[in-house]
């Protein structure tokens, strides 16, 4: 009778922790519609540019973005190096198995590329949502940060959806623009813990730095925490290679309120790491299998590759 009963009650156990919200991010490289955007930097993707690209082309790319989306199967994912809704759009009714809500604006970035956020409201409610504008030394402002307020099981959850300035053009000129975004996000994150110090807050993109650098630490003095640190070191890991080292450009940090046993609770951050995701063979073996190599088709999907978390709710 017993054994019964515990049977029952760890089946009840089980079903309800195995409930969770998976939150995703991916840098998608590049998805850029066939038109030239007069007021943006994108006509190498246009029709008649560099790279040649077709509707072929622009259809492959939306087919294997679309295998990275299944794979994941998030309730909320994060983007970047998306062009325009329309790109959402599209990639939306490629990826079958879910009807995503878009949230995206156009930022000022000069390359016309933007973060978004698509989320499934049968399991995730928003509130609200913002751009945050970047504004760097220079004057010119960069892709801004997405902020999204949202609902699970009852509780507030803040994702920011980032993609920091890149090392184009130099790693030297690229920290103190980093520096910048750093401590614009870390500001955000300031005022609403200062309204709630248990506030549950997620940031996830690409940071173009690894969780031990000097920017990103800057975001523990609102007490976030990269939960990408503790691979660090591990050989064969890592979401982006430079030179043939392993790096965490793309991360999930969250705040203490999500790293405590009540309310939500973040656990297992992952890298969506398969074979087919990666080259291997050549000289680039190991390196994401990325679409583009310059103005060469490899026909891949990302140079980067995509992370995810898994949100719990736990007992008050």
């Amino acid at each position: 009778m017993y054994y019964k009963y515990f049977i029952t009650l760890l089946c009840l156990v089980t079903t309800l922790w195995s409930q969770s919200l998976r939150v995703g991010f991916w840098n998608v490289e590049n998805l850029f519609d066939l038109e030239d955007d007069p007021t943006t930097r994108d006509e190498e993707f246009a029709l008649g540019g560099r790279k040649n690209v077709t509707q072929d082309i622009y259809d492959l790319k939306l087919k294997n973005c679309s295998f990275i989306l299944a794979d994941l199967n998030a309730d909320v994912l994060g983007l970047c190096e998306v062009e325009n809704y329309f790109v959402l759009d599209e990639l939306n009714r490629a990826y079958v198995d879910r009807d995503y809500k878009i949230i995206h604006y156009d930022s000022p970035d000069s390359r016309g590329i933007d973060n978004a956020l698509l989320y499934d409201p049968s399991v995730f409610e928003v509130i609200t949502s913002k751009p945050i504008q970047n504004k760097l030394p220079s004057g010119k402002f960069t892709r801004d940060i997405l902020y999204v307020k949202g609902k699970y099981k009852e509780h507030t959850l803040h994702i920011y959806v980032n993609h920091w300035p890149s090392n184009y053009g130099g790693k030297e000129q690229a920290i103190p623009k980093r520096r910048v975004t750093a401590r614009l996000l870390a500001n955000e994150v300031a005022e609403v813990i200062s309204n709630d110090p248990d506030a549950e807050i997620l940031l996830i993109g690409d940071f173009n730095e690894d969780p031990t650098d000097e920017n990103v630490r800057i975001l523990q003095s609102v007490n976030m925490s990269s939960m990408m640190a503790p691979m660090m070191g591990r050989p064969k890991i890592g979401t982006y290679v430079d030179r043939g080292k392993d790096l965490f450009l793309d991360q999930i940090i969250v705040s203490s309120g999500l790293n405590d046993t009540a309310g939500l609770v973040a656990y297992g951050a992952e890298i969506l790491d398969k074979p087919k995701y990666r080259q291997q063979e050549g000289k680039y073996a190991h390196y994401p299998f990325r679409f583009w190599a310059g103005n060469k088709l490899l026909g891949g999907y990302s140079d980067h590759l995509a992370v995810y978390v898994e949100i719990r709710k736990v007992s008050e």
